[in-house]
């Protein structure tokens, strides 16, 4: 009678003869020698076949409830979890009796290792740790037995009732001061922020005044170099008039026949002629 196996691609299978490793098979199907599995048929014996399979999925090992001394003496409760998988069928059947059962000793003897030499403080502060030396104790142990550690957490951290009562109010007193912090962090920054504000508007404030009493001196120098050259310019004009009477005493009549004009128009106006010449005469006539 012919006999098969199948083997899926979750699986490897590895074929035994007689009790010796003949080859590790993939996913597929396979076909078992016919005959008796013991014995001779015919003149030909038949080996004894035998197909052991191995699961090389991604796996979960969970140790719980692992009680440590940390390195204060203070006795802890961890729960860690360590994702595996098989990467070495014929090393994981052949190396070790059972290597679910060898991974779950070495992880669990590495996992007190490393939190026996870390104080309670520590663990609390970086629990990665403990994950981190898991990884780099065990891994190239269980590599030897064919099985590859994806990664190791802590799962469950546990303390002792009081301890766990002490941490609680730590832990407060700790978000309380970081919560102080950041208050006083933001006040200081408050204060900063209005100091600067502050300080900026007195800088543009003295800038602008500053800016002002330059463009009004500027304005005045402006206004004052404007009436100057006006004053220049009419001095220099009544030069030119006087140099131009001078030149033609004749003008210089015609103008003050114009201004007599002018005051004659004037109902008011009185116009003195020669009085001190004529008052010397007479004083003489009378003499």
């Amino acid at each position: 009678m012919r006999k098969e196996i199948i083997i899926k691609d979750t699986h490897r299978g590895l074929w035994y003869e007689d009790g010796v490793l003949k080859k590790i098979l993939t996913a597929g199907r396979y076909e078992l020698p016919k005959g008796p599995e013991y014995g001779f048929f015919g003149n030909r014996r038949h080996p004894k076949v035998e197909v052991v399979l191995i699961d090389v999925r991604e796996r979960e090992l969970t140790l719980k409830g692992q009680e440590i001394l940390t390195s204060d003496k203070v006795a802890i409760r961890v729960s860690i979890i360590v994702q595996f998988r098989v990467t070495d069928p014929k090393a994981a059947l052949h190396e070790v009796e059972n290597y679910e059962e060898r991974l779950y000793s070495d992880v669990q003897l590495a996992a007190r290792r490393s939190l026996a030499s870390m104080s309670l403080e520590q663990i609390l502060t970086n629990r990665n740790q403990l994950s981190e030396d898991i990884l780099s104790d065990v891994k190239e142990i269980a590599a030897r037995y064919g099985v590859a550690i994806l990664r190791a957490d802590v799962k469950d951290l546990i303390f002792p009732g009081n301890l766990q009562e002490i941490m609680n109010k730590v832990l407060a007193a700790e978000r309380m001061a970081e919560a102080q912090l950041v208050d006083a962090r933001t006040k200081a920054q408050t204060q900063q922020i209005d100091a600067a504000s502050r300080a900026e508007t007195q800088r543009l404030e003295s800038q602008a005044y500053v800016t002002a009493q330059r463009a009004s001196a500027e304005a005045a120098a402006e206004v004052q170099r404007i009436k100057t050259e006006s004053e220049v310019k009419a001095l220099k004009e009544l030069e030119s008039s006087a140099e131009a009477y001078k030149a033609n005493p004749a003008l210089l009549r015609l103008r003050e026949l114009e201004t007599l004009r002018e005051l004659a128009r004037n109902a008011n106006a009185r116009i003195y002629i020669g009085f001190d010449k004529h008052a010397e005469d007479g004083d003489e006539a009378k003499s």
